[in-house]
């Protein structure tokens, strides 16, 4: 099941390896419109908008277990382009310890810390009941989520993005059938959507460690490769905690942004909601040739195939960039109806201002596209410097539109905070990205000149003439 994407043509391993893993996204992001239409049209938009003031909570602490993940998982490809199974093992072993540890922390902040938290993003009194409980279930299962994206993460380190769907595809089937269930016949209430989602995604961890035992020998662990070497651990922890904390800063930054949104009103809680289930199902495309392109580019660099990551990811910009025109016009042309999904008929001033802000950021998906793939592949290199200054830079400007802006521009206000974030997160990732590519250039050149020597001292490898 593993595959080698140090041979053959770059943009077509990128394309065949991004599309199981769009429609995996595509289902993941299931979970969340599953939940928001359940919710939005059986408990009606008081509800909606309860799951949504947590949203951003979510996005704090499962969005670092995520990005922990795929830092993760950054060793594992390297080892595995590199052809050194051995430390693949260590490295996915090492991986485990680590999350098992942000699994524990994530529980104990989520549970024990939900009202305290919402309090602080100041979620409207009406709001507070719903959303504390939504976030507590949702967070007591914490060790599903984190272990579910591990195990994807690790699979899709060796190249195969075909696993990883199959599972999310049952979890999302699964989570629409109980969340009806849940709320419709046994009326549980927004804390029954949240249920749904961990009974879900742990079904799916176990249905996943049964088909590693049977069908991927290569990651057996055995007792030896438990064995955990400290620089080996460090550079897993400092991969997986600054990517993690990559995503904890854009969701700091989002959480900021919710603090000015709640501000605003139910109303305006709302159509933001519905306006984020919409454009994140959007962005996925965009989103998934990144991290297509962080698997891509790490297994070359183990390889030291330099001018293949240069290849790859220019061609991977390109597609990006044609797939955020075509979904800037699906926008353009649906954006109303989608929204209109999740808080039905009668809520015209709700669907207007969520279209407003749909219309706005569809039209700039462009710069979205550039910046997800520099990120990750700047990421693949091994990199943190700059995707963290990437995520820092995108705090100070949601926070800033979020605490300072809003209050006095209104919604005009949040429906321009993504777009400038994303400007000022694409600084850093452009600087760096030329020095890297420099680098890659001077590394690829060297080992011409290498194998041209080798080639000059040892007559077996000088081509016959005829």
């Amino acid at each position: 099941m593993a595959k080698n994407l140090t041979v053959g043509s770059p943009l077509r391993l990128i394309i065949v390896f991004t599309l199981p893993l769009l429609i995996g996204n595509l289902f993941q992001q299931g979970y969340a419109v599953a939940d928001a239409v359940v919710v939005g049209r059986m408990l009606g938009v008081d509800a909606l908008a309860a799951v949504g003031a947590s949203g951003s909570l979510q996005f704090l602490l499962f969005g670092f277990a995520m990005g922990c993940s795929a830092g993760l998982a950054i060793p594992v490809s390297r080892a595995f382009g590199a052809g050194d199974l051995p430390a693949m093992r260590r490295a996915v072993a090492t991986g485990i310890v680590i999350s098992a540890v942000v699994a524990l922390a994530i529980t104990l902040i989520g549970t024990l810390g939900a009202r305290t938290l919402l309090s602080w993003l100041g979620t409207p009194p009406e709001l507070m009941a719903q959303s504390t409980t939504f976030l507590v279930v949702l967070f007591s299962g914490s060790f599903a989520t984190v272990a579910f994206n591990y195990l994807s993460a690790v699979i899709r380190a060796l190249g195969d993005s075909r696993t990883p769907l199959v599972f999310l595809v049952i979890a999302t089937v699964l989570n629409v059938a109980l969340v009806i269930v849940f709320i419709g016949a046994l009326g549980t209430g927004v804390g029954g959507a949240a249920l749904a989602t961990v009974v879900a995604q742990a079904i799916s961890v176990l249905l996943c460690i049964i088909l590693i035992w049977r069908r991927m020998p290569h990651l057996h662990l055995s007792r030896a490769d438990w064995r955990l070497e400290l620089p080996k651990v460090r550079e897993s922890t400092n991969l997986g905690v600054t990517l993690g904390f990559q995503m904890s800063i854009i969701a700091l930054g989002a959480a900021m942004l919710q603090f000015g949104i709640n501000g605003l009103g139910t109303d305006a809680v709302a159509a933001f909601t519905a306006a984020m289930r919409v454009d994140q199902v959007a962005v996925i495309p965009l989103a998934t040739v990144g991290v297509a392109i962080t698997t891509y580019v790490a297994q070359n660099a183990g390889a030291r195939e330099w001018r293949r990551i240069r290849t790859g990811v220019r061609q991977a910009l390109l597609v990006a960039m044609g797939m955020a025109l075509a979904l800037g016009l699906v926008i353009f042309v649906g954006g109303a109806w989608m929204v209109r999904m999740f808080v039905g008929d009668g809520q015209d001033r709700v669907v207007g201002m969520a279209h407003d802000y749909l219309i706005v950021n569809a039209a700039l998906y462009a710069i979205l596209a550039v910046l997800f793939v520099t990120r990750h592949a700047i990421q693949g290199l091994g990199s943190t410097l700059a995707p963290t200054m990437a995520g820092v830079f995108e705090l100070v400007a949601r926070g800033v539109i979020g605490v300072f802006v809003v209050g006095q521009a209104g919604f005009l206000a949040v429906i321009l905070a993504a777009p400038v974030a994303w400007v000022a997160a694409l600084i850093p990732l452009l600087i760096a990205w030329r020095y890297h590519h420099r680098r890659l250039v001077l590394s690829e050149r060297e080992a011409e000149d290498a194998a041209r020597l080798e080639a000059q001292e040892d007559p077996h490898l000088q081509p016959c003439v005829a």
